[in-house]
């Protein structure tokens, strides 16, 4: 099982603030691996993913593909062509989405973990 770890939504952005959209890479690259470990599919590269997000027209099936893959893993189902629109149209909103599934989770593994010590 993977661990996914819980991200402060205002320390995120300052972080992109400060960093000048970088962190938006990092961000990509850590969650794309959390997605992949939930959801247990080892066709998936997030390491290609990040790089492609540099390649015109492949950056598109780079969010493409991540929001598909968080299809497959969120609790709510939400429509992956949604979400490549929302990555297309206005990225904050598929940030706050997703990060805020990852938080759930992440809460969820602390309480599980409580409960069995």
């Amino acid at each position: 099982m993977v661990e996914v770890k819980e991200r402060n939504m205002v320390v995120q952005v300052l972080l992109m603030i400060i960093t000048f959209g970088l962190y938006l890479v990092y961000w990509f690259y850590v969650t794309c691996q959390e997605l992949v470990g939930l959801s247990d599919d080892a066709s998936v590269s997030p390491g290609l993913f990040t790089i492609l997000l540099f390649v015109p027209i492949a950056n598109l099936y780079a969010w493409y593909k991540y929001a598909e893959l968080y299809e497959t893993v969120s609790r709510d189902h939400m429509n992956r062509w949604v979400l490549f629109l929302l990555a297309l149209v206005f990225m904050p909103a598929l940030w706050f989405i997703v990060q805020s599934e990852l938080n759930k989770r992440a809460r969820g593994s602390e309480q599980a973990l409580s409960v069995a010590v």
